[in-house]
């Protein structure tokens, strides 16, 4: 869990290092909740996450890494499912806990930081990244991959929903497919199943920006 000392105010990162795109857009994640939504922030389930959900695609106790004002675990634990949903971002927080108790959902959001997922003291039997992975520059993304490996159970189910190189119109930081295969491979514990098309909804693309949709097996 998040370890803090001081305020916010008085340190936005808190006892981590910002990440690439903090520094590239000089802003604290949680920053990015202080004057209305962000720009990833849709009001409502991601409709790759409702889809994969209809059709039973999540199972046993689900971690959303980078929940953010939580509208994918809510939409999967008003299924029924055992779900944490974690972010660095206090503010984003305490917006999902929110929308919890005023929809009578039952579900879970903490604090931690997604480079030290095994901080958590629990493992999950299925994964979810939606629009995070991408946030993550080349050096960043072995460290958060061993850090979801330390989370999910083996066997478990990771779902990266990431905005894709392929199309027009792209999202910031696109990713290519290749990218994604060399992120997750057996060497550190993975087997990317599939990678589809699919799409991103933002507060700035009508029909949602190009994505890639990726179903990771943990081995």
């Amino acid at each position: 869990m998040s370890e803090r000392s001081g305020t916010l105010a008085d340190d936005p990162f808190g006892d981590r290092h910002p990440t690439s795109h903090e520094r590239l857009a000089g802003l604290s994640w949680d920053a990015s909740y202080h004057d209305g939504p962000a720009p990833w922030d849709i009001g409502r389930p991601q409709p790759a996450i409702e889809r994969v959900a209809s059709d039973g695609g999540f199972a046993g106790a689900v971690l959303d890494a980078g929940c953010g004002t939580g509208e994918n675990a809510l939409h999967v634990a008003s299924l029924g499912l055992s779900v944490l949903g974690v972010d660095v971002a206090e503010t984003a927080l305490a917006i999902a806990r929110e929308k919890a108790q005023d929809r009578g959902i039952e579900v879970e959001f903490a604090a931690a930081d997604a480079f030290q997922l095994e901080r958590l003291g629990r493992r999950f039997e299925t994964v979810l990244d939606c629009g995070l992975f991408h946030t993550f520059d080349g050096d960043e993304r072995p460290g958060y991959v061993a850090s979801l490996a330390s989370a999910t159970e083996h066997n478990g189910t990771l779902y990266v929903l990431c905005f894709s190189d392929d199309g027009p119109d792209t999202g910031p930081h696109p990713v290519g497919r290749d990218e994604l295969r060399a992120a997750f491979n057996p060497g550190n514990g993975w087997n990317v199943a599939a990678i589809e098309p699919d799409r991103i909804h933002t507060r700035f693309h009508d029909d949602g920006a190009p994505a890639w949709f990726a179903t990771i097996k943990r081995i």
